[in-house]
C-alpha cells in the first residue's frame, strides 16, 4: 500500500501535470484547427443551452473552490478568522450547491449527447469519454460530502490541503505522508482528478484556456437577417 500511495500521490501528479502542459503546448503549436469546443448548437440548441449554463456555473464554482480551498495556506485562513471547522462547513455547503447545479447540467448534456441521433453521430469517442469522466468525478465529489459530514472538524480537509500545497512545492514525501490515511473516496477523487489532467490535451477541454480571453478581444461576427417580403 505504501508503494501505491507513493506512486499515486507523489509521482502520478507530476506525470499528469507534465502530460497536460506539454501535450497542450504541442497541440496548440501544431493543431490549432482542433483547438475548439466543437459546439453542436446548430444541431440542437434548447437542451444545450439548459445543460451548458448549469454545467458551466457549477463547474466554475467547483474549480474556484478547489483552487483556493486547497492551495490557500492555512495561515491565511487564520488571518481572516476562519477556523478549519468553518472552512469545512463552507466547503460542504458551497461544494454541495455547485455540485448539484453541475450534476443537473451535466446529466442533460450526457443525455443529449447519447440519445440525440444527430449529436451522437457527430460525437467522437473522446467527447463521450470526457463527459463520463467528469460525471464520475462529480459523483465522487458529491459522495465525499457525506463522508465529510461524519467529521466536521476539518481534519481530513487539512490533510488534503497539505498534500496539494506540498505537491506544488515539490515536497512529495510530505505530500504522500499527509494523504496516506485519508478516506478512500478522497483518494479516488484525487486520482481521477489527476487523470482528467492527463486527457485534457486530447479533448475539447482545451478550449477553456482560450475561450474566456479570446471571447473578449475577438472580432465580432456579422450576421445579417434575411427579411421575407
Amino acid at each position: 500500500m505504501a508503494h501505491f500511495n507513493t506512486f499515486a500521490f507523489g509521482i502520478y501528479p507530476y506525470i499528469a501535470l507534465a502530460i497536460m502542459f506539454i501535450g497542450t503546448w504541442i497541440r496548440y503549436d501544431r493543431e490549432q484547427y482542433t483547438w475548439k469546443s466543437s459546439s453542436s448548437q446548430l444541431l440542437e440548441s434548447k437542451q444545450l443551452r439548459k445543460g451548458s449554463i448549469a454545467f458551466h456555473i457549477g463547474v466554475l464554482g467547483i474549480f474556484l473552490g478547489h483552487l483556493f480551498g486547497l492551495l490557500t495556506p492555512l495561515e491565511v485562513w487564520h488571518l481572516f478568522g476562519v477556523t478549519p471547522q468553518m472552512k469545512q462547513t463552507l466547503a460542504v455547503g458551497a461544494g454541495g450547491l455547485f455540485g448539484l447545479i453541475c450534476f443537473y447540467g451535466l446529466t442533460i448534456l450526457i443525455k443529449r449527447r447519447l440519445f440525440n441521433p444527430r449529436i451522437r453521430a457527430t460525437s467522437s469517442p473522446m467527447d463521450i469519454a470526457i463527459l463520463f469522466l467528469l460525471y464520475a468525478q462529480l459523483i465522487l465529489g458529491l459522495c465525499s460530502i457525506f463522508v465529510s459530514l461524519g467529521h466536521m472538524d476539518g481534519a481530513e480537509m487539512l490533510k488534503l490541503m497539505t498534500w496539494a500545497q506540498n505537491v506544488v512545492t515539490f515536497n512529495s514525501q510530505v505530500a504522500v505522508s499527509a494523504i496516506s490515511d485519508v478516506h478512500w473516496i478522497f483518494k479516488l477523487h484525487v486520482i481521477l482528478g489527476m487523470t482528467l489532467f492527463v486527457v485534457f490535451p486530447f479533448s475539447r477541454l482545451v478550449h477553456m484556456l482560450s475561450a474566456p480571453v479570446q471571447y473578449l478581444v475577438r472580432q465580432h461576427q456579422i450576421v445579417r437577417q434575411r427579411f421575407v417580403r
